[in-house]
C-alpha cells in the first residue's frame, strides 16, 4: 500500500548562492493595456525574484546559523533574465549565485 503523505522539498543553498522564486511578469501595463505573452516576453531583460533561502554557515564555537551570502532572506531582487540554475520540480525556482543579483529592489507605497 502506497503512502498518502506527501514529501516537502527543503533546498540549502550552498557556497554564494540564493535560491529565489521567479515573480510572474504583469499582463497589464500601469496605464491598463493587456500584454499579450510576446510582448511581455520581448520587453525584459531582468527579473524580479523573491529570496526564498540563503547561504548558512554555523558557528562552531556558538552553534548559531549565520548568512553567508551577503543577501538578506526574504528580500526582493532584480536578476538578469537567463541567470541560475532552474530547480527540476519547480520552474519557478532557482539557485542563483550572489554575483549575478543585479540589485535589491525595496517596495513603497505610494499615495
Amino acid at each position: 500500500m502506497a503512502s498518502s503523505r506527501k514529501k516537502i522539498r527543503k533546498v540549502h543553498p550552498l557556497g554564494m548562492r540564493i535560491l529565489v522564486k521567479v515573480r510572474k511578469a504583469a499582463s497589464q501595463t500601469d496605464a491598463g493595456l493587456y500584454l499579450p505573452e510576446t510582448a511581455r516576453s520581448n520587453r525584459k531583460e531582468s527579473i524580479l525574484c523573491d529570496v526564498l533561502e540563503v547561504a548558512k554557515a554555523v558557528d562552531d564555537e556558538t552553534e548559531e546559523e549565520a548568512n553567508i551570502s551577503g543577501i538578506p532572506n526574504g528580500s526582493v531582487v532584480l536578476i538578469p533574465e537567463h541567470a541560475g540554475v532552474a530547480v527540476a520540480w519547480d520552474e519557478d525556482l532557482r539557485i542563483v549565485e550572489t554575483k549575478e543579483v543585479l540589485a535589491l529592489v525595496s517596495e513603497v507605497s505610494v499615495s
